[in-house]
């Protein structure tokens, strides 16, 4: 990750900028050819612009571009000096590859998890710990086709389908692929490669044997819940201790889980878990590979995939994804790209500037709508009345020193 030196001479958006490591964009723009063809508006100018619709949630390319203008010599510090049109922009977005952006952000997260990585020993499953899951984002154009009924009219709402791996630690999009929404869960499962050791979490939706045995063979312990009509036959009943059936744990069972009659259903072992939720007041089974976690673990692993959750209701809350700046599944792609970008610098400030405990949702709402103010970010965030007054007593002084110069 670049260091940059931050003033008061550069507004926060400048600031957040700097995080980005210019050189590795301009070898990614290479790499991708993402400036092939293209004369003034070429990649990097193009990626600061769409995070600048990212922050500000602009809803249309004119809301973006009017932004734009308003601020002239605020982004002089990024190197914008000329304002692209809305067809140029357009253009970018339908034409530039969204690949470039994906490899920005990845290209990011390397630097942030080299930043913040935690080898803490009493966090040792937390660094271990993933969430996969994956939610539907609707769109009104059909360029992507989504689920559900097709309406009297023939026309049905597109949607696009964000599958995510996510860590324990910082919640951050470790693995993210883009599908069309009517596409079935278990697609991203391939894609997903871990450590050994990982430990990973997922609900119901991604069941495939074949896949399971293979992450048990790479090392790799899993956690889900068991489908009602899944086939099952008990090897060994294991022994609930006192302590483990004060804690909710029903039953603990080595299985082997499907029936394996068909080609492409595995017979894999697996361990069968049944947990009372005394909370909820609900009974839950549990699946896992695992032969050493205790049963009340296995729950608990569990019980932290709602993190992925929570996750997927911060970035839908706190980014523009209800309205999309083009109608293609590139520009739609590019978007999404850009929001986990801006996402993830905020993230970052967040990190840097742990001592002050802001929620995710009021340090976005902050920054947005200190965007243009120049001051000192990680100053302003610490300590945000203070960092304005005195800034407003600098700008005080040299007015005064100025007018009495003359």
């Amino acid at each position: 990750m670049s260091k940059s030196n931050f003033f008061t001479g550069q507004p926060i958006f400048t600031q957040l900028i700097n995080y980005l490591p210019k050189s590795s964009v301009k070898r990614l723009a290479k790499q991708y050819q993402a400036d092939r063809y293209c004369k003034k508006f070429d990649s990097y100018h193009h990626l600061v612009v769409m995070l600048f619709s990212s922050f500000q949630k602009c809803d249309s390319l004119r809301s973006l571009i009017t932004g734009l203008m308003a601020w002239q010599n605020r982004l002089q510090h990024v190197g914008i000096n000329n304002y692209p049109r809305r067809s140029t922009l357009a253009d970018a977005n339908q034409r530039r590859n969204c690949k470039f952006f994906e490899a920005v952000y990845y290209e990011l997260l390397k630097g942030f998890k080299k930043k913040f990585s935690s080898d803490s020993r009493s966090r040792c499953f937390e660094n271990r710990l993933h969430m996969m899951d994956s939610s539907t984002i609707e769109i009104f154009s059909d360029v992507m086709l989504g689920v559900g009924a097709v309406k009297l009219n023939g026309k049905r709402k597109g949607g696009v389908k964000a599958h995510m791996l996510i860590d324990a630690v910082h919640h951050l999009p470790q693995i993210c692929f883009f599908s069309e929404a009517k596409e079935n869960d278990r697609i991203f499962m391939d894609k997903v490669t871990l450590e050994p050791n990982s430990i990973l979490v997922f609900d119901k939706g991604f069941t495939k044997h074949s896949q399971w045995q293979r992450w048990t063979e790479q090392g790799i312990t899993w956690v889900t819940r068991m489908n009602k009509n899944a086939y099952y036959e008990r090897v060994e009943k294991l022994q609930v201790s006192e302590v483990q059936s004060k804690q909710g744990v029903k039953s603990d069972e080595v299985i082997w889980l499907g029936r394996g009659t068909h080609s492409s259903t595995e017979i894999i072992p697996a361990r069968r878990i049944v947990f009372y939720d005394k909370i909820k007041k609900r009974q839950f089974v549990f699946i896992t590979n695992s032969e050493k976690l205790k049963p009340a673990t296995v729950a608990a692993f569990y019980k932290r995939r709602w993190d992925i959750e929570t996750n997927f209701k911060s970035i839908k809350q706190n980014f523009q994804l209800r309205y999309f700046l083009g109608d293609s599944a590139n520009a739609i792609q590019i978007q999404l790209w850009c929001t986990l970008i801006v996402n993830l610098l905020i993230r970052l400030v967040m990190n840097i500037a742990a001592k002050k405990k802001w929620s995710f949702a009021n340090l976005c709402a902050l920054i947005r709508m200190h965007l243009g103010t120049y001051v000192n970010l990680i100053a302003f965030l610490l300590a945000p009345e203070k960092a304005l007054l005195s800034n407003i007593k600098i700008k005080s002084t040299q007015l005064r020193l100025m007018f009495n110069s003359t």
